[in-house]
């Protein structure tokens, strides 16, 4: 399937759909592969033989040595958690020297914006489920225009001058209002003194180097982390993170104009799935959701650690995520997954207050009110862990296809049926 025009991979669920998998399949014909949102918070894994990738702030195209690798502005970078991702990939064999670059746009996570994020949680009662990572607290600096960005970090002078007046808010709330410990500053200096020194080489003006590399004719890759249900925007807010993760998000998050973002291609779980709190209508009931973890044998968090909360496909939230993406077709993951189901059950409405609604509703305390009315279709005994043939696929697996393509209103182009790269069907354009 070559890669003849710019991709944008969107989540279209809550994440942890298997788009690294997928931007490791797309990147190997892509001349770059650009992550334009999220943070240290995300955790794309890449399976290569007998080597397993997991990766948070490096865009999933890295272990292909040919791919040029952009962290866009969008993105909110944790020093100290990519200079030791960085040191992980490349003690397995991976350089990212010389073809890794970081928009100097990028603004910074400091360790007192994980103290907050701890603390706020905390004190909620652990209400929306964060990774603690500092994400949301850094993305709010952002926005107060209080944030430091990477090109901060490089005028050692001038991030000096910005930390310190940082500091005395951040240390002032965590110490009087959260009752929390805080950092020194000292420490921060020095320790980021010297990533400064490790990450010049990488920072750059990104969206001046996409324009170039476009120019050139360079096919880019576009690759979103956590899900549409997780936008700042349209996801299950509160129960969200802090950033635009649909594929309008490529553009603010990376400086390319629309027009160029090209086609948008959805992957999502054949069931579905989320970490942390919030509404779920298709939810499984506890047993339920530990038998279909004990199957797929890797339903959590990679982040985290978290388990995964497990359930039915919804195609309300698919027809949805289609319609904010402008989706072009979607990749269907782990269908494996659901080999040996004597009955598969599809979310195609829900039941709020009475009243039959096929499409999410405005607030999260709606949705949480839903109760999902569901498609039931007969499941298949046979593997699909083998087939590389659209065709060969047991019937009823593809009548389940089929009725995610009349629901979602969109074609079914990917379908993984493994975690390595070879398990996979491809079926016509994306």
């Amino acid at each position: 399937m070559p890669v003849n025009k710019n991709i944008c991979v969107v989540g279209a669920q809550w994440g942890d759909e298997g788009k690294g998998k997928i931007v490791d399949m797309l990147a190997e014909r892509a001349d770059v592969v650009a992550r334009y949102q999220g943070g240290a918070n995300a955790g794309h894994t890449v399976r290569v033989g007998a080597k397993e990738f997991v990766l948070h702030l490096v865009p999933s195209g890295i272990v292909h040595p040919r791919t040029t690798c952009v962290i866009g502005n969008g993105v909110v970078v944790d020093p100290k958690a990519l200079l030791d991702e960085l040191a992980l990939i490349k003690r397995q064999g991976i350089d990212a020297g010389g073809r890794l670059f970081i928009s100097a746009q990028a603004h910074v996570t400091l360790p007192y914006h994980r103290l907050l994020d701890q603390a706020h949680e905390s004190q909620r009662g652990g209400a929306i489920g964060t990774t603690h990572r500092g994400i949301g607290p850094t993305y709010a600096d952002k926005m107060a225009r209080t944030g430091i960005r990477m090109a901060d970090l490089l005028e050692f002078k001038r991030f000096e001058q910005k930390l310190q007046r940082n500091f005395t808010e951040k240390n002032f709330l965590l110490q009087h209002y959260y009752r929390s410990q805080s950092g020194s500053i000292y420490e921060i200096l020095e320790a980021y003194l010297a990533y400064a020194k490790l990450l010049r080489p990488h920072v750059t003006d990104t969206a001046l180097l996409l324009a170039g590399l476009m120019a050139k004719g360079r096919t880019v890759l576009f690759e979103g982390a956590q899900g549409t249900f997780l936008d700042i925007d349209y996801g299950t807010y509160p129960y969200v993170t802090s950033s635009s993760t649909i594929a309008g998000g490529a553009a603010t998050g990376t400086g390319v104009g629309p027009g160029m973002v090209g086609s948008v291609l959805l992957v999502a779980k054949a069931y579905t799935t989320r970490v942390g709190n919030g509404p779920f209508p298709a939810e499984f009931d506890a047993a339920m959701s530990q038998q279909l973890r004990d199957k797929a044998g890797d339903e959590v968090g990679r982040t985290t650690g978290r388990p995964r909360r497990c359930g039915w496909l919804d195609a309300v939230m698919l027809k949805r995520a289609v319609q904010l993406n402008g989706a072009s077709s979607i990749a269907v993951t782990k269908l494996d997954v659901l080999d040996g189901f004597r009955q598969l059950k599809v979310c195609t409405a829900y039941k709020l207050r009475g009243r039959t609604i096929d499409a999410v509703p405005w607030s999260a305390e709606d949705w949480a009110e839903c109760r999902p009315v569901y498609a039931t279709l007969p499941g298949w005994t046979e593997s699909t862990a083998g087939v590389r043939s659209f065709q060969r696929l047991p019937a009823n697996a593809r009548k389940y296809l089929a009725l995610i393509e009349k629901q979602a209103g969109c074609r079914v182009s990917i379908v993984s049926v493994g975690s390595d790269r070879a398990a996979t069907i491809r079926r016509g354009k994306i």
